[in-house]
């Protein structure tokens, strides 16, 4: 009689598979997860969660846009200034600050701005500010610090009428 051949080990799992119907002998539907597979999904979970908030944007935009809002808004006043041939005024408060022209012996202010959330301007005696450029587009040297929580921006203008944004 004929001996039976023997089975070399690498081949044991396919042939219990073949004993059991075909199914998986790595795992069955009833076995669930491992402790450090579930492990792994939280990490990657919490690494995807943390991306996300940190690419999330500052309520209200960032300080640094925030002055270069404001110095752009200053550069155009004293652009109209030069344009217009006639005064052109920027008023700096705790709420915001509005862009003023002088039309006929008064001031009049031509858009008004409100600042970003929890933005704050450095005022010396809590008094508005205000910048005004003449018909040349020159102004007398001014300096608006912003602030918001431990950060801040640094507007100049100069006396030539140049606004610097410093971080």
């Amino acid at each position: 009689m004929a001996e039976p051949k023997k089975r070399k080990e690498g081949f044991e799992s396919s042939w219990r598979s073949a004993q059991q119907g075909f199914e998986s002998s790595w795992r069955s539907a009833q076995q669930g997860f491992t402790l450090i597979e579930l492990m792994v999904v939280l990490v990657i979970l919490g690494l995807a969660a943390t991306a996300v908030v940190l690419t999330m944007p500052e309520p209200g935009g960032s300080l640094a846009g925030e002055a270069d809002r404001f110095a752009a808004r200053a550069k155009a006043a004293r652009d109209t200034a030069i344009l217009e041939s006639r005064a052109v005024a920027v008023q700096v408060g705790r709420g915001g600050y509005e862009v003023a022209r002088r039309l006929e012996g008064a001031w009049r202010t031509e858009a008004r701005y409100e600042w970003a959330e929890r933005t704050a301007p450095d005022l010396a005696g809590g008094a508005p500010a205000s910048i005004r450029f003449d018909s040349t587009g020159s102004a007398e040297p001014a300096r608006v610090v912003l602030r918001r929580g431990d950060d801040q921006a640094v507007i100049d203008v100069t006396g030539d009428g140049n606004v610097h944004v410093r971080r």
